[in-house]
């Protein structure tokens, strides 16, 4: 009886499913709808993998009934609860047997090829995990408005908050912060407008029953689109370039003391900012950082194998 192994990338935007054999070979991958754990209580993210899982094994010429013998590992975003993972995994799934675990572990899994040690997740979010001596650890990933320190998003909003102060008189500018002010319409008026303006209409429901209109901020990964800027003006050595380096590298101190303090050996960097940033890290922390082995969809698959090994 043939046997394998679904593995799923369950991102804000996009869903990421791949089939492979017993051997971890990839035998079909397909991408669907968005998949957070934590948008409409998760029913897109269980449409996108439903969907997806019945296009992989077209894509693979295998039939769905041989989903019986599937074994799953979902990495999802949204995924740090541990009430929504096991609420997720409950729904109805066609496989053998599944897990549902935070993307960063997914990321861990693929980065160490399923080895011990530390990863972080440095992109538009940030977050950190480890697997010492069997145990693990996991720190960040609390999101934008209460965590995320190393990431994309907080980078490029310290960058606009500082362009703004720089405007005002209160800063030092740069050529980074007149390029950041241009860019997001010219003045703080328009930074405003920029900051606040979404293609929602929020609306929240008063004590009283009345409804109010409510100002949401940009998304994370619109102040993430502010990096091309930034390392634009770092390579030319712009000086507050350079200061907000410092802070980010700061931030990636403190993950790095944790990662120490615990005993973890090696800090594997993912994401895109992360990966960016790699020279000045290796640089700042030697060998004890490395770039990931394998991409986190890999690591989902290597979960799948060794979660049911037994089965």
């Amino acid at each position: 009886m043939p046997r394998y192994y679904l593995g799923v990338d369950g991102g804000g935007t996009n869903c990421r499913v791949r089939l492979a054999n017993a051997d971890l070979e990839t035998l079909a991958e397909v991408k669907n709808g968005r998949s957070n754990l934590q948008i409409d209580g998760g029913e897109p993210a269980y449409k996108a993998i439903v969907e997806g899982t019945r296009d992989v094994f077209k894509a693979a010429g295998i039939d769905y009934a041989e989903t019986a013998n599937t074994y799953a590992c979902f990495g999802m975003a949204g995924g740090r609860m541990d009430s929504a993972r096991a609420a997720f995994a409950a729904r109805a799934w066609p496989f053998a047997g599944v897990t549902v675990y935070d993307d960063i572990d997914i990321a861990h899994a693929g980065a160490l090829g399923g080895e011990e040690g530390g990863v972080v997740i440095i992109g538009t979010g940030s977050a950190a995990m480890s697997i010492v001596g069997g145990r693990r650890y996991q720190a960040g990933g609390w999101g934008f408005h209460i965590g995320d320190q190393m990431s994309g998003a907080i980078l490029g909003r310290e960058l606009a908050r500082y362009a703004v102060e720089a405007a005002d008189g209160l800063l030092e500018p740069s050529p980074l912060t007149e390029a950041v002010i241009a860019a997001l319409g010219g003045s703080n008026q328009a930074v405003m407008t920029w900051a606040f303006a979404t293609e929602l209409d929020l609306r929240l429901e008063s004590d009283h029953g009345s409804e109010d209109d409510a100002l949401i901020g940009r998304a994370p990964g619109e102040y993430g689109k502010l990096m091309p800027l930034f390392f634009e003006h770092l390579e030319k050595h712009d000086p507050v370039a350079l200061k907000l380096l410092d802070i980010e590298l700061g931030y990636i101190d403190t993950y790095v003391k944790w990662f120490k303090a615990h005993g973890a050996g090696i800090m594997a960097i993912v994401g895109g900012l992360g990966q960016r940033l790699f020279p000045n890290l290796q640089q700042r922390f030697g060998g004890f950082v490395a770039l990931p082995k394998y991409e986190p969809l890999h690591g989902a698959i290597i979960l799948a194998r060794q979660n049911f090994a037994s089965n």
